[in-house]
């Protein structure tokens, strides 16, 4: 322990402070106000520890998280005008990319059927805006008799992902066909990624305010999927606030043709 609060003004002067960390359980409760606006306009940084911790990390600190938090986080902007705006970007973007990926969505095809045979294409339910379920299309990756041994997490290194798969899943272009999602207005490009609905109740029971991701599109691609490492358990997810890749009983991939159940 260095001090009390009473020694705050002290040792901003000691230590050349130039940041405050207030971490308060509750502010109304003990937050030493005078202390701190006195150490403001001396010209110290006064941050909240939970500010910090999503400044420099990236991440929302979830066991601190409330609803007054929610109410008073700033970068909120879902007015009508924005949502308009991101829809004719997403509509103009992905018949551009359908148009423009149309060769490679051809080769990935030829590869799949190649590499592994038919079925060439896998369809899953996902949760969507306000909660509506949709089908999510990929081009598949693993085996077929990928869960003959039973459902298991899909996680990085898979040994039931073929060659073909790993590397369409390396590029990406295993992603191409949800392009498609998000030309009929399914999904956007930037958003959080979609998750089975089997899974839902579950995450949300754990995630605080996990429910509220629903409230715009999910998206190809988001925060989580470039900040992450790949989702191979609860926990994980629970970081990437639910980018999972997983499979159970109830919830698998299915293919385009119905013999078929494995990604």
């Amino acid at each position: 322990m260095v001090g009390t609060i009473d020694d705050i003004a002290d040792l901003i002067r000691r230590e050349s402070v130039q940041r405050l960390l207030v971490a308060l359980p509750d502010r109304g409760v003990g937050l030493p106000a005078q202390q701190l606006v006195q150490a403001k306009l001396d010209g110290v940084i006064v941050e909240d520890a939970r500010a910090a911790y999503e400044r420099l990390t990236g991440k929302v600190l979830l066991e601190e998280l409330t609803l007054s938090s929610m109410v008073f986080a700033q970068r909120f902007d879902v007015s009508p005008r924005r949502q308009r705006l991101k829809r004719a970007w997403d509509l103009a973007w992905s018949a551009l990319g359908i148009v423009l990926a149309a060769p490679f969505i051809v080769l990935t095809a030829l590869l799949v059927w190649i590499g592994s045979g038919r079925p060439i294409f896998y369809s899953q339910e996902r949760v969507g805006q306000h909660g509506r379920p949709f089908t999510l299309y990929k081009f598949r990756s693993m085996r077929t008799d990928a869960e003959r041994g039973g459902p298991a997490w899909a996680s990085a290194g898979d040994t039931r992902v073929t060659p073909v798969g790993r590397f369409i899943r390396l590029t990406r272009l295993d992603e191409l066909p949800q392009l498609y999602n998000v030309l009929v207005g399914h999904m956007s490009f930037v958003g959080p990624r979609p998750e089975r609905p089997c899974f839902v109740d579950e995450l949300s029971a754990q995630i605080p305010f996990y429910d509220l991701r629903h409230a715009v599109k999910p998206g190809i691609t988001g925060w989580a999927q470039v900040r992450i490492r790949y989702a191979d358990s609860l926990e994980s997810a629970m970081e990437s606030s639910g980018t999972t890749s997983t499979t159970s009983s109830t919830c698998r991939w299915r293919s385009t043709a119905p013999s078929s159940s494995t990604p």
